[in-house]
């Protein structure tokens, strides 16, 4: 089978997730500046999590376009990313309400992480399944990926000790990957 469907499937759970974060956001009484500042907390965990999610669809996005057919691992592969793409949504809700507190920021890092481990065994099963010479040649070592992992395992054992630095290094993390990578792009 080739990608359009996978890829057009992907899209649109991505797009959800986007929007079911945004309708968290309820509309203040008060027309005043001051009646958006109980929403801070949760537009800072909404912006990383919107980042996030935009990173994820730009690389699954030019994972695809190196991709010429994908198999039933490959789909499996990808539900297995999007299951933990959806939990986005309510880590960053909980998080917002307790970023104060352990256990909420350690568990949307958990998230962080399983994602990207996701999207690791997504991009593996792509190159096994059809020794993707030009993309593993792409990607290579992925230094970046297995550095997200670090982070995001340190990050969530810091949330027990101080949540804020936990939410400091998602972020660290999220800004890496903004700087835009042409390892693949340069290949397409």
């Amino acid at each position: 089978m080739n990608t359009t469907r996978l890829e057009a499937f992907s899209d649109g759970v991505i797009a959800i997730l986007i929007t079911i974060m945004i309708l968290e956001f309820k509309t203040p009484h008060e027309a005043t500046l001051a009646a958006l500042r109980p929403l801070l907390p949760l537009f800072l965990s909404y912006l990383l999590s919107f980042v996030f999610l935009g990173i994820y669809w730009t690389n699954h996005h030019h994972l695809m376009h190196m991709t010429e057919r994908v198999s039933g691992s490959v789909l499996w592969a990808n539900l297995h990313l999007l299951f933990w793409l959806s939990m986005i949504p309510f880590t960053t809700v909980w998080m917002s309400e307790h970023y104060h507190e352990a256990v909420p920021v350690a568990v949307y890092g958990l998230v962080d992480l399983g994602a990207g481990i996701a999207y690791s065994i997504l991009y593996t099963r792509i190159v096994r399944q059809a020794a993707n010479a030009k993309l593993y040649e792409a990607v290579g070592s992925d230094w970046k990926g297995r550095m997200s992992y670090l982070a995001y395992a340190a990050a969530v054992a810091l949330a027990f000790v101080w949540p804020p630095l936990s939410i400091a290094i998602y972020a660290a993390v999220a800004l890496a990957w903004l700087v835009p990578d042409r390892r693949i792009e340069s290949k397409v």
